[in-house]
Parts: structure tokens; C-alpha cells; sequence
């Protein structure tokens, strides 16, 4: 059973726009149904970076940030059945309970179980496990993996293969996972297909990637930042262009490329106008467009319904529809196989108080994934 409180370090963000500070915290034990868990490695997502801006409406103050880690489960509160200490585990942003309706629902692996607590910052019993300095600190999507010791709720975690390197299959936690099951799973990519992915970072990659394991013939990877092309040529693109080297519209350049359009399209930057572009991109008739990235609070997106009344289908994805619970073990088991890249990934590994560096690696444009190390 659980011991008591733990004091570690943790990357605590105390106020939006604000570098993040390493302070000494303070970790309660695991209620019912909980688990404490010894973060071993945890990466940056830009998701990360979009909440401490300020432009996430969820957005709470002061918060552990970070939610692709690995770690080992430290201790087990009353009723966990599922893991135990000393286990492998990787924690979820999207659990998955097994009862509710979506859980139950093969279309989706959107399980509600804790989604409202989990969106206010807090564990399912509506409290925080953390606090520094007497000030209680929010969790954040439910993973909180920038602190050397977490606390998630059961259905949160995935237990893995214990020989897998954390280092590397922290990824799975969002980034790879989201991209490649973009493919894979949401637009059912067919062989011989035309795909283009918008936005050569983590997850445009793990998009080519899926797009290549599904056997596409053709995958065109776009992006402003021409020193991500190598990195995107290396997973499966074929060509990649820049919107900036055209007069017209990116997807007008596309249409003529590919004879009427592409297959599939899927736009992993979070921007509403290369959501448009990614859609308009598309083939008459059946081309599938997937939003993966996510846009800022309060933004639309637009198209002239013509668009979809001639055969366009816009669809969207988290986590990459994967079911979590399920899926992040076969994720490493596939990695572990060779099946799946994740090594390629990761371009910079630091210790974790130089976790404001790994930021600025992200905002330069200069890292594709940041691995820290606990």
C-alpha cells in the first residue's frame, strides 16, 4: 500500500508566459484507485507549450505540465488492481475506463470517465496531489510527467514491457501514437494511396510514418521550415515543398501535383488556415481530410460547403484514436519489434532542470522531441 508524502523536484509553472521553475514539491500519497508513479523520462509536446502561453481555455494555474513520460509505479492506492509497484508504465492523457459508453463504442477512445476533473486540474475526487511551498498545484491532463514522481487515476496508465528503453517509448505517450493511429486508424490510409501531411514536426512525422505502414505510394510533407525535410524524407516522404515558394494557395500547388488532389490529407500544426488548405487539398469525391493539430481557444474553422457536397469528408483525431489502455503496450511491443520508429524521434536529450532550454529547442524550431531525463 501507499506510503506517505514524497518530496521531489518538479517543473512547476506558476503564471502563463513564465519560464518554468524547478522547486522542491510536495507529493501526496495515492487515494482509491489511484497510482504514484517514479517518472523515469518525459518529453515536450507542444501541447505543453500551448497551455503555459495562456491560450488554453483549461489552462490552470499554478501546474505540472508534461504528458509524455515513462516511469515505474512507485505505490498503488486501495482497489488498483491493474498495476503494482515496481511495474513499467507509461501514463495517459486519455484513459480508458472499459464502462462508459465511449469505452464501450468501437468509433472512438474517447473515455469520459474523468474528463471534467481532469480538465479542471484535478484528480477524479476533485484534489491535487501536489503543492509546493503550501500553495496547492494543478495536475495537468491528468499526467503531470514534468515532476520526478506523479500521482494518476488507474484507468490513466498503461503497463508496458519492462525492457523497454523510457527514454525512447515516452513518445508513445502522445506524440508518435497521435500521428502514426492519425493514419492507421482515423483515415484508414489504403495501399497504393496519395497522402500530404501539413507540418513536419513529432507528429507529422508519426503521420508519414503511418501513411507509409499503410502502404501509401506517394506521401508529400509540407512545411515553412525547410530543415525539416531530411527528417521527412527519412520516414517515407517523398517530396516536401514550402507554401511560401508559390504565389497561389499551397493547395491549389497540390491539386495540379497530384492530378486532382490527394487521398488523404492531415494537418498536424493547429492552424485554421492550413485546415482549410489540408481539406482543400483533397481529391473530389473521396478524399479524407484529418485535423490532428490542435488551434488556439475561440478559433473556427471555415470552407465553402461545396468543398464536402462534392465528396470531401473532414474528420479529426486525438491520441490517435488509439483506446489506451489497450494500445500503448502493443504500441511498444511493435517498437520493440522494429515495427515502429520512435529513437528517430528524439534529437536532443537533457537533464530535466534544463527543461527551459528544451522549450527554447522547441520554439527555434531546432528539436523535433526533447527527451528529459529524471
Amino acid at each position: 500500500m501507499a506510503s506517505g508524502v514524497i518530496k521531489c523536484k518538479a517543473a512547476v509553472a506558476w503564471e502563463t508566459g513564465k519560464p518554468l521553475s524547478i522547486e522542491e514539491v510536495e507529493v501526496a500519497p495515492p487515494k482509491a484507485h489511484e497510482v504514484r508513479i517514479k517518472i523515469v523520462a518525459t518529453a515536450l509536446c507542444h501541447t505543453d507549450a500551448y497551455t503555459l502561453s495562456g491560450a488554453d481555455p483549461e489552462g490552470r494555474f499554478p501546474v505540472i505540465l508534461g504528458h509524455e513520460g515513462a516511469g515505474i509505479v512507485e505505490s498503488v492506492g486501495e482497489g488498483v488492481t491493474k498495476v503494482k509497484p515496481g511495474d513499467t508504465v507509461i501514463p495517459l492523457y486519455i484513459p480508458q475506463c472499459g464502462e462508459c459508453k465511449f469505452c464501450k463504442n468501437p468509433k472512438t477512445n474517447l473515455c469520459q470517465k474523468i474528463r471534467v476533473t481532469q480538465g479542471k486540474g484535478l484528480m477524479p475526487d476533485g484534489t491535487s496531489r501536489f503543492s509546493c511551498k503550501g500553495k496547492q498545484i494543478y495536475h495537468f491532463m491528468g499526467t503531470s510527467t514534468f515532476s520526478e514522481y506523479t500521482v494518476v487515476a488507474d484507468i490513466s496508465v498503461a503497463k508496458i514491457d519492462p525492457a523497454a528503453p523510457l527514454d525512447k517509448v515516452c513518445l508513445l505517450g502522445c506524440g508518435v501514437s497521435t500521428g502514426y493511429g492519425a493514419a492507421v486508424n482515423t483515415a484508414k490510409v489504403e495501399p497504393g494511396s496519395t497522402c500530404a501531411v501539413f507540418g513536419l514536426g513529432g507528429v507529422g512525422l508519426a503521420a508519414i510514418m503511418g501513411c507509409k505502414a499503410a502502404g501509401a505510394s506517394r506521401i508529400i510533407g509540407i512545411d515553412i521550415n525547410k530543415n525539416t525535410y531530411a527528417k521527412a524524407k527519412e520516414f517515407g516522404a517523398a517530396e516536401c515543398i514550402s507554401p511560401q515558394d508559390f504565389e497561389k494557395p499551397i493547395q491549389e500547388v497540390l491539386v495540379e501535383m497530384t492530378d486532382g488532389g490527394v487521398d488523404y490529407s492531415f494537418e498536424c500544426v493547429g492552424n485554421v488556415g492550413v485546415m482549410r488548405a489540408a481539406l482543400e487539398a483533397c481529391h473530389k469525391g473521396w478524399g479524407v481530410s484529418v485535423i490532428v493539430g490542435v488551434a488556439a481557444a475561440g478559433q473556427e474553422i471555415s470552407t465553402r460547403p461545396f468543398q464536402l457536397v462534392t465528396g470531401r469528408t473532414w474528420k479529426g483525431t486525438a491520441f490517435g484514436g488509439w483506446k489506451s489502455v489497450d494500445n500503448v503496450p502493443k504500441l511498444v511491443t511493435d517498437y520493440m519489434s522494429k515495427k515502429i520508429k520512435v529513437d528517430e524521434f528524439v534529437t536532443h536529450t537533457l537533464p530535466f532542470d534544463k527543461i527551459n532550454e528544451a522549450f527554447d529547442l522547441m520554439h527555434g524550431g531546432k528539436s523535433i522531441r526533447t527527451v528529459l531525463k529524471l
